[in-house]
């Protein structure tokens, strides 16, 4: 650990309280609770629950919906329009939501978020409303609003992290909080499923619902902001997903974090920065190879992840014939391949940078595209399987190698242009989330188009665009990312 690193440390202790949780949970409920619970640790966990929560929901609706849409003979387009409002709505709000969190904190955009979504989703209508002519746009709404309430959670969380966590730790912090993302996925396929065959779509609705309020009760009564801090606070981190820096980078800068204790000297290089926002140099970070690389490479994960998590209940239910509840705990095999993996990733490229064993730019191209043309070969081979156990050992191939190139491209900007990460993060997001709008849709007029040339969806034609089409772009973005990606510092 550097000389700063460790005299940030001091400075961040310095300024972070020790808040003892459990003597709080024992003041407040009488809750005979004398573990000490540093409150950093759990607005990190809390962090991590919130993101585990939110596509702990994702996936329970695309579960819960296509049993639903089944029943009602929805047509694949129309389910392709459903499940892709979500993105819509969700793209929106990725810039805002970092707005809002730098304006008023992230904490009070946190629980909004959560509220909105929890109610919505509890409102949520199933897929015929007493065959109703407007159930699809009542659940296309619905799945909009709540991909706007959503969107507000990642940029928050930039924002809270930056504040709560010193330098040093961000990387273990971030990295934790990023795979709470697929361990609430493996729930949801764990979950819901049983959860569905017990009760109907509505009571899958509520029981998520219920999630969202449970923690935002537990955000409201326990969360708070660090000492000294400050509203309009928001860290160079960025909007959207978070990220890995590597050993060595720090998410703020040196001025953003120096004399942490000195609140004036706080507001006065917040103040600089903000000042010098007309600086930016757009049109040279819009004209930048490297930086397109990052975008190009995010695109394509995101496009497989959300196909994928959104129509691999589709596939096993009407393309194998298999029920997913009968898949018992193996159906989250691929989301707990992607927590491990993304955790593997973020370690195994520190290790090789910090011990000097691979360069920067070497390290991130053999991950990024080691991982991304693995991931093709199982996507390929995924159009000729006609088992649910290849099904599942390819799809949790694809995933986990998809997760493990994260610690390529999606930490890349930070290398880059660590004055702009969070210029680059945020235009890299939001092609992610096109990616979701684009997939997901694409998808089902993919399976639509099938049917209307007589093919069933058991039948293997039918899905071999629907993986073809990922796998593809997996293999274009690895060689683009191999030509144009670099390690070293390209904007000042």
């Amino acid at each position: 650990m550097s000389l700063w690193s460790v005299e940030q440390d001091r400075s961040q202790k310095s300024s972070l309280p020790d808040t003892n949780v459990g003597e709080r949970l024992r003041s407040r409920f009488g809750l005979g609770l004398r573990m000490k619970i540093p409150q950093r640790y759990f607005m990190v966990a809390m962090v991590f629950a919130s993101t585990s929560i939110c596509y702990l929901e994702r996936v329970g609706f695309s579960i819960a919906y296509t049993a639903a849409a089944v029943s009602v003979h929805t047509d694949e387009r129309t389910k392709g329009y459903i499940l892709s409002a979500f993105f819509y709505g969700y793209v929106l709000s990725q810039i805002p939501g970092g707005w809002a969190a730098q304006r008023i904190g992230p904490r009070p955009v946190l629980l909004v978020s959560f509220l909105i979504w929890s109610l919505v989703c509890g409102l949520t209508p199933t897929a015929d409303a007493n065959s109703s002519s407007w159930a699809p746009y009542l659940l296309a709404t619905a799945r909009f609003t709540i991909g706007v309430a959503q969107g507000l959670v990642f940029p928050s969380i930039h924002t809270l992290l930056a504040q709560w966590v010193p330098p040093h730790q961000r990387s273990r912090a971030v990295s934790l909080t990023t795979s709470g993302m697929y361990l609430g996925a493996a729930l949801g396929m764990l979950c819901v499923p049983p959860l569905l065959h017990r009760t109907r779509p509505r009571y899958v609705y509520i029981f998520l619902s219920s999630l969202g309020f449970v923690w935002s009760a537990v955000w409201f009564i326990f969360s708070s902001d660090p000492p000294r801090a400050e509203r309009a606070k928001a860290s160079s981190a960025g909007f959207g997903m978070p990220h890995e820096p590597t050993s060595g980078q720090h998410v703020l800068p040196m001025t953003a974090l120096s004399k942490d204790t000195d609140g004036s000297n706080k507001q006065k290089s917040w103040t600089k920065r903000i000042n010098r926002a007309d600086t930016i140099p757009w049109r040279s970070i819009m004209s930048s190879l490297p930086v397109w690389a990052i975008v190009v490479n995010n695109f394509t994960f995101h496009y497989a992840l959300y196909v994928l998590m959104n129509w691999l209940p589709t596939y096993f239910s009407e393309g194998l014939r298999v029920s997913l509840e009968s898949l018992g705990m193996s159906k989250t095999v691929p989301y707990l391949n992607m927590f491990i993996f993304s955790n593997v990733g973020g370690v195994l490229a520190d290790h090789l940078i910090v011990g000097r064993i691979l360069s920067v730019s070497y390290t991130r191209k053999l991950l990024n595209t080691g991982g991304f043309v693995v991931a093709a070969m199982a996507l390929f081979m995924m159009t000729g399987v006609r088992s649910s156990t290849g099904a599942l050992l390819l799809s949790s191939i694809c995933l986990g190698l998809c997760a493990l190139a994260r610690a390529g491209f999606a930490v890349n900007h930070m290398d880059i242009a660590p004055k702009y990460a969070g210029i680059v993060m945020g235009i890299s997001n939001t092609a992610g989330t096109l990616a979701g709008i684009v997939g997901v849709g694409l998808t089902g007029l993919i399976l639509e188009a099938a049917k209307a040339n007589n093919l069933e969806l058991s039948d293997p034609r039918s899905w071999t665009m629907v993986f073809s089409t990922p796998a593809i772009l997996c293999m274009i973005s690895a060689l683009i990312f191999v030509v144009f990606a670099r390690g070293e510092r390209i904007f000042d």
